[in-house]
C-alpha cells in the first residue's frame, strides 16, 4: 500500500508531511506505518517503515533525525545527524539535507518553517510540553538561527480533538493555576469530567507569541482508527500497545 501523507499549502514547497499509519509493514494492533521503536512492534519492521519515510523525503534514513520525547520544553538544535536521538520534544536546523521529525499518537505534531531564513523545526506537543511552552521555545530557537516569527509559519497535525479528550478537575486546575483564562479551552463544566480542546490551546499559544501563521489540520487521531494511531483509543480498547505515529520535514 502506497504511504498516505497529509501536507500544507503554508509549508509548500518544503519537503514535509504528516504520515498516516497507511502503507506501512507492521502488523497485528501496529497495523501500517509504526515509526515508534520505543514500541513492543519489531524493530526491524519499524526500521522497514522508518526506511520509507525517508525514502520519500528524499534523505537517507540516517537523515531522518528524531528525538527522545519527554514532554518538556527543551529544544535540541542540529546540525548534523546526530549518533543517538537527542532528549528533547522540538528541533530545529538551518542544514539542507536534514529531516527533522516528531512521533505521536494523540500529542500534537508541530511542523515549522522560515521559508526566507531558510530555517525549520519539529515539535512534539501534549499538554505538558504545550503548557510548559515548548512551542514558544521552538520559536525561540528558530530566531537564534536567523528567523523571524513573524514570516514564520507553523502546522499542527493530526491529534486528539475535543471531543475526544476527556479529563479531570485536577488537569483543569493546572492549566487554571497558570492562566485563568484557559478556562476557554474547556467545555462541560459542571459534569464530573471535562473535554479539553489541545490544538485550540497550541494555536493560541503560537498565536499569542507572535508567529506569523499557525494552523490544524483538523484530524482527530482518535476518531479515525484506519488512518491514525491512538494512545488514548489503544487504552480505552485495552489493547497491548500501540503504533506511533511520524511528521517530519526537510530544507
Amino acid at each position: 500500500m502506497t504511504l498516505e501523507i497529509l501536507t500544507s499549502d503554508i509549508l509548500s514547497p518544503l519537503r514535509h508531511g504528516f504520515f498516516t499509519r497507511r502503507g506501512g509493514a507492521s502488523s497485528g494492533v501496529f497495523e501500517g506505518l509504526n515509526c515508534g521503536p520505543g514500541s513492543s512492534d519489531q524493530s526491524e519492521i519499524v526500521a522497514i517503515n522508518r526506511d520509507r519515510v525517508a525514502t520519500s523525503l528524499g534523505v537517507a534514513t540516517a537523515e531522518l533525525v528524531s528525538m527522545n520525547q519527554v514532554h518538556s520544553a527543551e529544544v535540541e538544535t542540529i546540525d548534523a545527524a546526530p549518533g543517538q536521538a537527542p532528549k528533547a520534544d522540538a528541533l530545529v536546523t538551518d542544514r539542507p539535507g536534514l529531516a527533522l521529525s516528531v512521533l505521536t499518537a494523540d500529542c500534537q505534531p508541530v511542523l515549522f518553517a522560515d521559508h526566507e531564513a531558510g530555517v525549520i523545526g519539529a515539535a512534539h506537543a501534549g499538554w505538558r510540553g504545550a503548557l510548559s511552552g515548548v512551542l514558544e521555545q521552538t520559536l525561540q530557537s528558530m530566531e537564534k538561527l536567523g528567523a523571524d516569527r513573524v514570516r514564520t509559519v507553523a502546522v499542527i497535525g493530526p491529534c486528539i480533538s475535543q471531543r475526544a479528550y476527556e479529563v479531570g478537575w485536577e488537569f483543569y486546575d493546572a492549566f487554571i493555576s497558570e492562566e485563568p483564562e484557559n478556562k476557554r479551552f474547556f467545555s462541560g463544566e459542571g459534569g464530573e469530567k471535562l473535554q479539553f480542546d489541545l490544538p485550540a490551546f497550541g494555536l493560541h499559544r503560537m498565536r499569542r507569541a507572535g508567529i506569523g501563521q499557525a494552523i490544524w489540520t483538523r484530524h482527530c487521531t482518535y476518531s479515525d482508527p484506519e488512518r491514525f494511531f491512538s494512545f488514548r483509543r489503544t487504552t480505552h480498547r485495552k489493547e497491548a500497545d500501540y503504533g506511533r505515529l511520524i511528521a517530519a520535514i526537510r530544507l
